[in-house]
């Protein structure tokens, strides 16, 4: 095990785990809210540090990411544990699993970075479950990356410290945040968090050099008002700007966590959101899980001319180096 980063000890042997926004008190022997973060002795470990539960070459466009390194391949990896316990997780094999419930190989970082490079992966990302909850394992293959011309992305639930967040942004090239809804029930009642400090992150991590993008996902009856998406939506145009992507993916309850008697989202429930973003002012907006839809597709913001074609994870770029081929606007695409 791997003595832990960002925390505190305080009286006896108890200590405040500072990785993400809940500072879980955590007492000898304990762990806190993602499971996978004990307390011995009065020093805190990491339980994951070394042992991704997932490993995988996968398509920049599947987590999702539209407008960095199109048609590029990342080299994705996971662990066991979440700082949320969201209902409709569809990853909770993963993120709800805790470490002494599986036998996983150990992999140092300098191994991951190689598999990366060999597999002819542009970048790495940190993914399936939150990243936040392995960071210092993160934080040495990011290093390594970096001086292996490699690029890092992180697929999160943006619910990291201040002290986390300044720690990865260095080394952050790109990052795809769940903005779950636009309503703190929804977070305190599905996720057992709060908005605010995922909005903080987002404005923070906008604010860097990495290039950001935003998934919903939209779920009957729960993140499905019309009214919150377009707030949500306003949000995006007004804290971050026209040029975030925003990524709107249907729920499916077969593979959900806890949702599994909540229907499939409507396709015209998706639509209706696209177009909320549309009208708000945002450049880019995606439909998910809805493989062949035209809306897939980024569209030159200025002239309307196909840029990109995507139908699944097959994509042809029709741009000229990031801009338009027919009058050469910019299309806000990071390489």
């Amino acid at each position: 095990m791997e003595e832990a980063k960002f925390y505190k000890k305080i009286d006896g042997q108890s200590v405040v785990c500072e990785l993400c926004r809940h500072n879980c008190l955590i007492k000898d022997g304990a762990v806190g809210i993602c499971s996978v973060r004990q307390n011995q002795d009065g020093r805190l470990f990491s339980l994951v540090y070394g042992y991704p539960a997932a490993l995988n070459v996968d398509p920049i466009e599947k987590k999702p990411l539209f407008h960095f390194q199109p048609g590029s391949l990342a080299f994705s990896l996971g662990t066991l544990g979440c700082n949320f316990k969201c209902l409709n997780c569809q990853n909770w094999d993963l993120s709800q699993t805790k470490p002494a419930n599986k036998q996983l190989d150990y992999f140092e970082p300098k191994k991951i970075v190689e598999q990366a490079v060999t597999a002819g992966c542009g970048s790495i990302a940190y993914t399936y479950n939150e990243p936040t909850v392995f960071a210092e394992y993160a934080l040495e293959i990011m290093k390594l990356a970096r001086k292996n011309h490699l690029k890092n992305v992180w697929v999160t639930n943006g619910y990291l410290s201040s002290s986390c967040l300044s720690a990865v942004l260095p080394y952050l090239d790109a990052a795809n945040v769940d903005l779950k809804s636009f309503e703190e029930k929804f977070y305190r009642e599905n996720c057992g968090a709060s908005l605010a400090p995922v909005l903080e992150n987002l404005s923070a991590i906008k604010k860097s050099a990495a290039h950001l993008e935003i998934t919903t996902l939209i779920v009957p009856g729960r993140s499905d008002d019309l009214s919150l998406l377009k707030e949500l939506a306003e949000f995006i145009v007004n804290e971050l700007g026209t040029d975030v992507p925003w990524h709107l993916s249907k729920f499916s309850p077969a593979i959900s966590w806890k949702l599994k008697t909540i229907p499939a989202t409507p396709e015209e429930t998706i639509f209706q959101a696209y177009e909320t973003g549309k009208r708000a002012g945002l450049k880019y907006v995606y439909v998910g899980n809805i493989i062949g839809d035209e809306r897939e597709n980024t569209y030159c913001p200025a002239c309307g001319e196909l840029a990109i074609r995507r139908f699944g994870y097959e994509v042809e770029r029709l741009d000229h180096h990031g801009r338009c081929s027919r009058c050469d606007e910019y299309l806000d695409i990071a390489e």
